[in-house]
């Protein structure tokens, strides 16, 4: 995540935007004790709301604007999200622990590297972030049924047992997977959530995964006829 923070940073730009606006409505309803003003144009002005990767910006009334900005308060969609964030991020630090042994391929262990180097202080700041909010961490082994992107332990049998470039291709197929589900996850708490700090992770982490989805992509398809 702190590898990523300039690529969250259109959340920080819609929210000065929408923050700026907020203070000048403000600004304009306090200026008298009399009755209010006939409207005016800056106070009817449209906001310009930059949208989420990949998603055109928006146009705003400052009713609108008002309610555009995401609250400092948490909501259950939120609190779900870290927890169960949490437990996917841990089965892909799980699975990219096997690479420095198992992999042949640098470029598999130079991913695996990537990864724990994201992910590792990502489960941290959740972790911190659930304490914040008085909520319990996942245990590590915490049930993940119906989770999104997550290997069975079938499927972590195997890849513990391979090696080789049988490893390196049965790695980048689970962890493609694995980063697709998580993306899967962030689209949901990014619609349902409400904590300003939760909406900036989930964006990163969608930006941050899906960057890699396209390099383990090109690293599978360079891969050796096996």
């Amino acid at each position: 995540m702190l590898d990523t923070v300039s690529q969250g940073g259109w959340v920080r730009s819609a929210l000065k935007v929408i923050a700026g606006t907020l203070v000048t409505l403000t600004a304009i309803a306090g200026c008298s004790s009399g009755p209010p003003p006939a409207p005016r144009a800056d106070a009817t002005a449209p906001v310009i709301a930059p949208g989420r990767p990949g998603e055109q910006a928006r146009t705003l009334g400052p009713e609108q604007a008002a309610t555009a900005v995401p609250s400092p308060t948490a909501n259950a969609a939120d609190v779900i999200y870290v927890q169960d964030m949490i437990v996917h991020h841990r089965q892909a630090l799980d699975m990219a622990l096997l690479a420095p042994s198992r992999a042949q391929s640098a470029k598999v262990k130079g991913m695996a590297d990537r990864i724990k180097a994201a992910q590792g202080p990502e489960i941290q700041y959740m972790t911190g972030w659930l304490r914040e909010q008085g909520q319990k961490e996942p245990d590590h082994h915490a049930a993940h049924d119906g989770m999104p992107g997550m290997a069975t332990p079938g499927q972590l049998d195997a890849l513990k047992a391979a090696k080789g470039t049988a490893f390196d291709r049965m790695f980048l197929q689970l962890m493609i997977n694995h980063h697709l589900g998580a993306i899967t996850m962030c689209e949901q708490v990014l619609s349902s959530g409400s904590h300003m700090r939760i909406e900036e992770l989930a964006s990163e982490v969608s930006v941050e995964q899906t960057a890699e989805i396209r390099r383990m992509q090109q690293i599978e398809r360079e891969l050796p006829p096996g």
